[in-house]
């Protein structure tokens, strides 16, 4: 029997991509949703959509029952669970079984098999494939990690069994270490997956994480649709992700994907499905591979895949579980060009990658042309919530070479307009234009090796600032134009000043506009660009080139956002800029005595009470947010004046959680 309407059990970007995949099939879709999604874009994109509860996912999008008892009520045949929530739960594949419904995906068994990480890489280890060197076993307890921890040697990698997508995983470089994190990596296991067991391994430095996409028919057809690379990652969290590897060789490729395929076939494995390997950067041999897991699921990262290969992975899934045969095989699948992928997650880079949660007062994608695609799940005017991921979109970029697809993601990244919440635009574009990452030469400790000190913007070469002065002046020219233009305001008879000083990054720029030419510092810059006061975003020309930049005014001048960083431009004419000069500088007022929750979320600890004294970098408390803890620790040495919260409160952001003497 053929698949005629597909629930999709999942929200966001992923439940849109299904959707879209099935209308072109021809079947129809149920969406379901909790009441934080009420409004949400799957709801109404779907043929149907059915409530499920209240926002926290264990009392709306993991209750198995209910989503049952929507497709019972809908008429579904099938659920595609997209990726997280219920996706890898043997459970719930079974109950649907037993319900007759199809499963969008693999077999129980292999869900069992390869969902648990440490049963994955017993069985990984018994087929033969290598695996990092640490303990299958369940650990105990905090003694028993410390002790497993010392035996493998630092430094190691806690793991939530059940773990994914970044969550309960926890570095270890020492004993210390390993007492602070255990009990942490439990708690997070516990409260996203359902399951607190740990396991730990060696943590191989300087390593590539490169994973193979396999995909499988109910008839015994297996193929490997080519790898991507995943080691640009933050808190073990994937930022970017390409198709192909700018490091793996045909002949590793070749053995990489042949020992994935080997895997997923001693399992009896069909659906789409994903291997994950750390890789060693220094291996020249192509054997320096490792199993890490296998994702019985579609991954976040799918689309580059599709984008060098022509393969639909989503219409490929629901052709095989409606027990189609795979109409390609192995000597089909092919690369074709290079695709990048970047997340553009609800986080402040400027704060430490703090998660922002808030209404999109403005959400402005690029457009989805010219080998750029966007797969989101948002809308403007939709919030992002606490309860969910933070994943705002998935910018895609596809071209004929790696350093065509990355300058599309520049360019696509500077008109990607977002407000009313932090994201990570600038940071992603910083990356894209990252002289080492244009080189391919990637690990997973890059972000943490690039930006030690934390991310404060892309530099700007003088050549970008100079262009930015003249954009500054134009639309300080613009605003003049039709402040001459109200009634009442500099008569309506003087024209805007032509000469202006524009102070970008510190720098003082001399910019003369005229019908003739624009000249900054004396020197003539070929521009043009149209800006009407109230614009968002300006699409201008320099020297031949094209610069897109967000622009936004703020008190003396603009916001002007472009290439990764933000810069305020101080835009005055020429005879009144000398009198800045003697303007007062506002001080902000010192805040380092207290301890301020930097996000929305809730204190899960306090480590701390009234008169007890404390040394810079002591862990004070423990914030939940996104389904991630985060320690809060001393900025300064001091002694605990009084506690304005207690464990278990939800907080504001900027809310004052104690006070130092």
């Amino acid at each position: 029997m053929a698949i005629t309407k597909i629930l999709i059990a999942n929200r966001g970007e992923i439940a849109c991509r299904v959707i879209r995949s099935a209308r072109k099939m021809g079947i129809k879709t149920v969406a379901v949703y909790s009441d934080a999604d009420a409004r949400a874009p799957h709801v109404l994109m779907a043929d149907e959509a059915v409530h499920l509860g209240p926002p926290p996912a264990a009392q709306s999008y993991l209750l198995a029952d209910k989503i049952i008892e929507a497709c019972k009520a809908t008429g579904a045949d099938a659920v595609h669970p997209g990726y997280g929530f219920l996706s890898e739960r043997e459970s719930f594949r079974k109950a649907l079984d037993e319900a007759g419904i199809i499963f969008v995906g693999p077999p129980a068994n292999a869900i069992a098999a390869m969902g648990d990480k440490i049963e994955s890489k017993k069985l990984a280890k018994e087929a033969g494939v290598n695996v990092v060197p640490g303990y299958v076993g369940v650990i105990e307890d905090t003694e028993h990690a410390v002790k497993i921890s010392n035996e493998i040697g630092y430094p190691v990698m806690m793991k939530a069994s059940a773990g994914g997508g970044g969550k309960g995983m926890r570095l270890a470089y020492s004993e210390k270490d390993v007492r602070e994190g255990f009990e942490a990596t439990k708690r997070e296991g516990l409260a996203s997956f359902g399951d607190d067991r740990v396991f730990i391994e060696k943590f191989i430095e300087s390593p590539r994480h490169i994973e193979i996409q396999v995909l499988g028919d109910q008839h015994g057809n297996i193929v490997y649709l080519n790898e991507r690379e995943c080691s640009i990652q933050r808190r073990h969290q994937k930022v970017v992700e390409e198709a192909p590897s700018p490091f793996v060789s045909p002949e590793m490729r070749k053995k990489m994907g042949e020992q994935c395929v080997a895997l997923a076939k001693a399992v009896g494995y069909f659906s789409a499905g994903t291997v994950e390997l750390i890789v060693s950067g220094t291996d020249k041999t192509g054997d320096g591979f490792y199993f890490l897991e296998m994702n019985t699921r579609l991954q976040v990262e799918h689309p580059v895949t599709e984008q060098i290969t022509g393969v639909d992975l989503v219409e490929q899934m629901i052709r095989v579980a409606n027990g189609e045969k795979l109409s390609f095989t192995q000597d089909d699948v092919k690369i074709n060009g290079w695709s990048i992928e970047n997340r553009v997650y609800a986080e402040d880079p400027y704060r430490g990658f703090l998660p922002s949660t808030g209404r999109l007062v403005r959400y402005n994608p690029p457009e989805a042309v010219d080998g750029v695609r966007v797969d989101d799940g948002v809308a403007e005017g939709g919030e992002v919530s606490m309860f969910y991921d933070p994943m705002i979109a998935k910018l895609i970029t596809y071209a004929p070479t790696r350093i065509e697809a990355i300058d599309k993601q520049i360019e696509a990244l500077d008109r990607f307009e977002i407000e009313g919440l932090g994201h990570n635009i600038d940071f992603l574009s910083a990356i894209m234009q990252h002289e080492r990452f244009r080189a391919g030469n990637l690990s997973t400790g890059f972000i943490a090796e690039e930006y030690p000190e934390g991310f404060v913007g892309a530099p700007a070469s003088p050549e970008l600032l100079r262009s930015l002065s003249a954009i500054g002046a134009f639309a300080g020219t613009a605003m003049a134009d039709r402040a001459r233009r109200i009634d009442g305001q500099l008569g309506g008879r003087l024209r805007p000043p032509a000469d202006w000083v524009v102070r970008v990054a510190g720098i003082d720029h001399a910019v003369t506009i005229s019908l003739d030419e624009v000249t900054v510092d004396g020197e003539a810059i070929d521009i043009a660009l149209e800006y009407t006061p109230g614009d968002r975003l300006i699409e201008a020309m320099v020297n031949g080139e094209p610069l897109s930049v967000r622009i936004a005014p703020v008190p003396g001048g603009f916001r002007l956002t472009c290439r990764g960083a933000s810069h305020v431009a101080r835009v005055l004419p020429a005879h009144v800029a000398p009198y800045a000069e003697h303007m007062i500088e506002k001080v902000p007022p010192d805040l380092s005595k207290y301890l301020i929750c930097p996000m929305p979320g809730l204190l899960v600890a306090l480590h701390v009470e009234a008169g007890d004294h404390v040394e810079a970098g002591q862990p004070l408390a423990v914030i939940e947010a996104m389904k991630m803890e985060n320690i809060l620790r001393a900025e300064k040495t001091g002694k605990v004046k009084s506690l304005n919260a207690a464990a278990g409160d939800s907080l504001a952001v900027d809310s004052i959680i104690l006070e130092l003497e």
